[in-house]
């Protein structure tokens, strides 16, 4: 079959053809391996799994890393393809989420998890936040403070809660392709980054990697922190569950709700690799 698949190029991956099989596409949905018996030219995208958010008023989850290698000219050989998962959200306490899991393929290159959405801030200090692909949003609080930081060339930094008030809400997690959205005062969380289009896998874009809504303090669905596009998760409502990431899309969780039911954070969206083989 030439250069997309058959005895020369095999993989565990779901092998698909566009613009008349000029493109082979082998998509990893998780884990696995991809052996070529002769050195191909590829494109390949690499998208790791989304963070946790924070439960309670916590902070949103920072989306996967994402990374684009254009052209790469991969040697004869196996390549093993690992698939992050998503990081875990909060519970209903004073509770941050996970990182995310990182993607990679083989030595070439590895994206990193999302950042973890910070917990609560009350009277010590529980406002940690996680750095990763891109960082997780700093917690519902009091004071304001460092959210965390995406790594360069994969995606950006969360945002912070506005401080100086118990009013103040979280901040959503970062994009790949923007920052995280800052919480303001009188319960108004952070939306999530958006994430970044790519149209490898069928040749229309679809967007990835996009941060997760602040949590917050409130039942009025306009001042909760939304997911960025890209399959980031809403936050909850006091009557309202948080959304997870979507999966394969290196989304990150949405943020808990502070009153009522306690709602905890969500969990990131698992990520996803893309080789894209060229014209046979």
């Amino acid at each position: 079959m030439g250069a997309h698949g058959g005895p020369n190029i095999e993989s565990d991956a779901t092998v698909t053809t566009y613009s008349n099989e000029k493109y082979g596409v082998h998509t990893f949905l998780s884990s696995g391996t991809f052996t070529t018996m002769f050195p191909v030219k590829c494109d390949i995208l690499v998208v790791a799994g989304g963070g946790g958010a924070g439960g309670m008023g916590g902070g949103g989850g920072g989306a996967g890393g994402m990374q684009e290698l254009s052209s790469q000219v991969i040697s004869a050989g196996e390549y093993t393809i690992t698939v992050g998962a998503g990081g875990s959200g909060g519970g209903t306490g004073y509770t941050m989420g996970s990182k995310g899991n990182d993607s990679q393929f083989g030595s070439l290159t590895a994206s990193v998890g999302g950042g973890l959405g910070g917990e609560v801030y009350r009277t010590t200090s529980l406002e940690l936040t996680g750095s990763g692909g891109s960082g997780g949003g700093y917690g519902k609080g009091g004071n304001s403070g460092t959210p965390g930081s995406g790594t360069a060339g994969q995606g950006n930094d969360g945002g912070t809660s506005a401080g100086g008030t118990g009013t103040s809400a979280a901040g959503g997690g970062g994009g790949a392709g923007a920052v995280g959205g800052n919480g303001a005062a009188w319960e108004n969380a952070g939306d999530g980054g958006a994430g970044k289009t790519n149209s490898w896998r069928t040749g229309a874009s679809v967007t990835y990697a996009g941060g997760g809504g602040g949590g917050t303090n409130t039942t009025n669905a306009a001042l909760r922190g939304l997911g960025g596009s890209g399959g980031g998760g809403n936050a909850a409502l006091n009557d309202v569950l948080s959304e997870d990431g979507d999966a394969n899309t290196g989304g990150g969780g949405g943020g808990g709700a502070w009153i009522g039911d306690y709602r905890p954070g969500s969990d990131g969206g698992s990520g996803i690799v893309v080789i894209r083989l060229g014209a046979v």
